[in-house]
């Protein structure tokens, strides 16, 4: 006998063989840790050098903001510029909150007309005087005490300004004249310069480029002109990644950009390399794959098949496999398996036909033929009264008696029911006289369908028992209709009705299937139809107190024949 294959040897080899799929993981696990940690660098270092920059110009605007409001509250400066005494005083204190400044500037004490008192320039050209005095007619129209707006202005020695900051001065209630202190360019533009980053841009709140880097984001006016292409800022039709801060108090705006070209050349070059080593991998792997698909799986292939069709319901779907190894074993223990399955299943499906036949014929049988005695008194009585009644009555029960006990089927046709709930009915009304009346209103459709014998007597005689408990009169009514696949029966009475605790009792016993309880008449109903047709039927119960209960039986509705 030859010696079976150890399939864990087999798994061994396989393993081995597929060695170059960790390893082509791993350059994949790579490639994406490359390019993700390069990205994330290049948005960590944008953004920290925005923070930086806003950090840097946010000390700057709040010192000049402060200072201005200081200085023109100084006794010495409102003196200077009422009696124009007192300069060496002015220009001190200017000097020594200058010197201690990242961004240095220019002091101009202004009179009302914007004719310069003092200055810390050495020489103003013409145009930055016009510049001023647009600054003080702005400020004495428009009535503002205070005023901080970008402007480029240009100074002695080619020297610019960018920002201006304006304070009224007052004595007394009455403007004295204007104090500005103008912010220089090139000390912004080094506040700006930021280690990781290659272009800094800050504007004020119209995109007027208050200081910048990098001229070629200078559009017309001075405006920041940034055009921006799938969530890139594109520029000369280089691409840059860009964030975008701000310092609310000054209304500027900051915006650090770096570029992805360089990045997106690593993405390139990597993107090569792995592209090739993927295919040759895949290709090694492919070749390898199929060669031990074809060796060591076949026998898998079988099983995964068989259990398929088994989970489908194909109770005979045995396998046959003659590899020689743990799988032959495999798929005997399988084939075994499914046929002691397919045992049982017959089995229980026999059980399960004889305990559903007993049980429907138990229920059937214990119906309460209580109103027979009820129906013997009452004759009792007629037969020395009214032998016409007394006729009646025998005729009527006759017939009740006759339908109960037949055994032509456990299914009749709803009309037929009825005939018998109609009798059933007439020998109570015979009973109850006046004090019992009752309708019956089932459409065409509805008397054809196929319906459970005896299924109605039960329900009317709880309605008879418990409705003349609270009432000395009874109105029944017995509703049926066919609504979609269904068929609803529909039982009422006006009698006293239940509390809702008690409703909530009768509707665990009906639904309990091991009611113990001396109540079982619609239990037993309720079961019979369960059996029958399935969970989603049976009967619901609905009471209101004072007002009466009514009753609804649903099952599936099926058309009798001429020969039910």
């Amino acid at each position: 006998m030859a010696q079976k294959r150890n399939f864990k040897d087999s798994i061994r080899r396989m393993f081995l063989l597929h060695a170059f799929v960790p390893i082509f993981l791993l350059f994949i696990l790579f490639l994406i840790f490359t390019v993700v940690n390069a990205r994330f660098m290049l948005i960590h270092q944008t953004k920290e050098a925005g923070r930086t920059i806003r950090s840097s110009l946010g000390e700057v605007y709040r010192s000049y903001s402060e200072e201005v409001n200081r200085m023109a509250e100084l006794p010495v400066v409102i003196e200077y510029t009422d009696t124009r005494r007192g300069s060496p005083r002015v220009y001190e204190e200017f000097y020594n909150f200058n010197n201690r400044q990242q961004v240095k500037s220019i002091m101009h004490i202004l009179n009302k007309n914007g004719e310069i008192l003092a200055s810390s320039a050495n020489l103003s050209p013409e145009s930055s005087e016009n510049a001023l005095k647009a600054i003080v007619f702005r400020m004495s129209r428009t009535g503002q005490p205070l005023l901080a707006e970008s402007n480029h202005i240009r100074f002695s020695h080619d020297r610019y300004t960018v920002y201006t900051f304006a304070r009224e001065i007052r004595k007394d209630g009455r403007i004295l004249g204007y104090l500005t202190y103008q912010l220089y360019e090139e000390d912004f533009q080094k506040l700006i310069f930021v280690q990781n980053n290659e272009i800094a841009i800050v504007t004020d709140q119209h995109q007027t480029i208050i200081a910048t880097t990098n001229n070629i984001v200078r559009g017309l006016l001075n405006k920041l002109t940034l055009e921006k292409k799938n969530g890139n800022i594109v520029i000369n039709n280089g691409k840059y990644y860009g964030s975008e801060t701000s310092i609310p108090q000054a209304q500027w705006r900051i915006y650090t950009l770096n570029a992805i070209q360089l990045m997106n050349y690593t993405y390139l070059s990597l993107v090569v390399f792995f592209a090739i080593a993927s295919v040759l991998l895949l290709f090694l792997i492919q070749v390898l794959a199929r060669t031990v698909s074809s060796r060591h799986t076949r026998a898998v292939d079988k099983l995964i098949y068989a259990v398929r069709q088994l989970q489908a319901g194909n109770m005979q779907s045995y396998v046959h496999i003659d590899s020689g190894d743990e799988f032959e074993t495999l798929a005997n223990q399988y084939n075994t398996m499914l046929s002691r399955l397919n045992e049982l299943l017959a089995r229980n499906e026999e059980l399960s036909d004889l305990r559903r036949v007993a049980e429907v014929k138990h229920l059937q049988s214990q119906f309460h033929p209580h109103f027979i005695f009820n129906v013997l008194e009452t004759l009792r009585y007629a037969i020395v009264v009214d032998n016409k009644l007394a006729q009646d009555i025998v005729l009527i029960l006759s017939r009740l008696l006759r339908y109960s006990i037949s055994t032509e089927g456990s299914t009749v046709m709803l009309k037929d029911d009825l005939n018998y709930v109609a009798d059933y009915l007439k020998l109570q009304q015979m009973r109850f006289k006046e004090r019992l009346s009752y309708t019956m209103n089932v459409n065409e459709e509805a008397i054809e369908a196929l319906v459970p014998r005896l299924m109605l007597q039960v329900v009317i005689e709880n309605s008879i028992k418990y409705g003349y408990r609270q009432k000395e009169r009874l109105q029944l009514s017995v509703c049926g209709y066919v609504a979609g696949p269904d068929l609803t029966i529909e039982v009422k009475d006006d009698g006293g009705g239940m509390s809702e605790e008690r409703l909530r009792e009768v509707r665990g016993i009906i639904l309990d299937p091991d009611n113990k309880s001396p109540h079982i008449g619609l239990n037993n109903l309720h079961r019979r139809l369960v059996l029958m047709y399935g969970e989603r039927y049976g009967i619901r119960i609905d009471s209101v107190p004072g007002e009466g209960t009514a009753v609804l039986i649903n099952i599936p509705f099926m058309r009798g024949g001429a020969d039910v």
